[in-house]
This record gives structure tokens, C-alpha cells and sequence, in this order.
């Protein structure tokens, strides 16, 4: 008798009604502004509204999900939150850049962040490391922004490897406290792209600079970041180059630990 191989129809996944609606549920929520009720869940996910109150109800006693007693309003709960952040604490990125982080900050006095790229969507802190200094940068794991913001969304401007057009639809809908032209915006980019170090001197956040280096996959494409924040001030007494030397030092390190490649157009110096 022949054994059954990976590819055999018997050894295929299976979908259980139950988990994927479920599922769909908890993505519907996560879109949702606000409570949102039964019916209105059931018809987004298309299932009948009995079954989306049984699963509903399930979900609430594992506190994925909340319900207002008032309202009957449902919301995603804490769990979620829990899980998700378990679940980026577990990112193999975030223990290999966790070292870095802990010495960058200790060494200039600032916050130091690994994020994780999610497309031209966003990106999520998965590791952190502050410094002892009263004045610091609150951020936690889990923290969500968008992804051409900052200094990382230069750096995945340079790197990511998007179109233009989408790279400028992305830009305009951006929101700064200072947010530059375009056209400059554009020259930083490029500047990224030779230096391996993006940079942005208050234009997210007045007052505050932020500094970034890629994190490459195997096709030469930013996956993740290592960042520092810190005031602009402080940013610059402890000087731009040196903590630019660290960032791309440690994220060349992590590049070749998860098998990336440099682009040709990166600093290594």
C-alpha cells in the first residue's frame, strides 16, 4: 500500500465553518469604528443571525469580543489585544534585533523600535527598548502607524519596491505635524536609498527626529525596520551619524541572520 504524500487530497487542509467565521467576525470587528450588532455582523460576514449570536457568544466568554448590555453593541475585548501581542513578542525578528535595541538605547539615551512592514498599510512595533532618561518616547509593542510616515516610511519608499504612483497616493493621504512637499520628500527618499538611513527632523512629530534602516528580505525588499526616536535636540548632541552608524550596523546584522540581501544602492560604510 502506498503511503499518502504531501500532496495527496487526503492530507490537505480543511476548512471548520466555525473557526473561519469566526475569524471573519473578528476582522469585521477590527474594521468597525464602533459596537456594531448582531444582524449588521451577520450580514457583513454572511451567516444567518442565529449562528453569528452562538459564535458571538462564544467569543465574548473567551474575551476576544465584548458586548454593551445596553446596546447589544459588540466590540473586540482585551484578549485580542493580549494575543496580539504575545504573538509579536514571538517574531523572530524581534529576538534577533532585541540586543541592538537594549544597546542603542542605553548607548544615546533614546528609544530604540524594531517594527514589522505590513505593506503600504502600515507598520506594527514588534520590539522596544527605552532608556533610563526621565524624558522618553511613548510607544508600545503592538503600536500601529502608517507606513510611508517618518523616517521608516523613507526607508520603505527606497526599499520597498512599489510603484511610484502608489508610493504618491500613499504620501498624500499622510498626516504630519509638518509635513513636507513631495518633491523634497522624494530627494530624502533618494537619499535613504544611498545611505541605508532614513531620517525625518520634525516633520511627523514637532520636535522630535527619527532615524531608520531597513531591514531586508531575500529579494532586496525592506520587511522590517530598526528605529530610534528621541528628541531633535538630543538627537543632535549625541549626532546623527553615530546613531545612524548603529542603526545600520545592527540592521545589516538581522538582514543576513533571516537570509536578506542589500541592494546595490545601500551604504555599507
Amino acid at each position: 500500500m502506498v503511503k499518502p504524500t504531501q500532496s495527496s487530497p487526503d492530507s490537505s487542509p480543511r476548512a471548520v465553518p466555525a473557526v473561519t467565521r469566526g475569524i471573519a467576525i473578528l476582522r469585521f470587528l477590527a474594521r468597525s469604528a464602533e459596537p456594531v450588532g448582531v444582524n449588521a455582523i451577520a450580514r457583513a460576514v454572511d451567516i444567518i443571525p442565529s449562528t453569528c449570536l452562538h459564535i458571538l457568544r462564544a467569543l465574548v466568554a473567551e474575551e476576544m469580543v465584548s458586548v454593551d448590555p445596553v446596546t447589544k453593541g459588540y466590540a473586540l475585548d482585551a484578549g485580542v489585544v493580549t494575543l496580539a501581542r504575545s504573538a509579536l513578542r514571538q517574531d523572530g525578528f524581534a529576538k534577533l534585533v532585541q540586543d541592538d535595541l537594549d544597546r542603542i538605547a542605553a548607548r544615546f539615551g533614546i528609544t530604540a523600535i524594531g517594527v514589522r512592514v505590513i505593506g503600504l498599510q502600515h507598520m506594527i512595533v514588534v520590539g522596544i527598548s527605552r532608556s533610563d532618561m526621565t524624558l522618553r518616547i511613548q510607544v508600545d509593542v503592538g503600536s500601529r502607524f502608517p507606513a510611508l510616515i517618518s523616517a521608516t516610511g523613507r526607508c520603505l519608499a527606497a526599499f520597498g519596491g512599489y510603484d511610484e504612483r502608489a508610493i504618491k497616493a500613499g504620501f498624500e493621504a499622510l498626516r504630519w505635524d509638518d509635513a513636507p512637499r513631495y518633491p523634497v520628500w522624494r530627494k530624502e527618499v533618494d537619499a535613504t536609498h544611498r545611505t541605508g538611513i532614513g531620517i525625518d527632523a520634525g516633520n511627523y512629530i514637532r520636535g522630535i527626529t527619527i532615524m531608520a534602516a531597513p531591514v531586508l528580505g531575500i529579494e532586496g525588499q525592506m520587511t522590517h525596520g530598526v528605529v530610534a526616536v528621541g528628541l531633535s535636540e538630543q538627537i543632535r548632541h549625541v549626532g546623527r551619524d553615530a546613531v545612524g552608524a548603529e542603526l545600520r550596523a545592527a540592521a545589516e546584522r538581522v538582514t543576513a541572520q533571516l537570509g536578506g540581501a542589500f541592494n546595490a544602492g545601500q551604504a555599507t560604510a
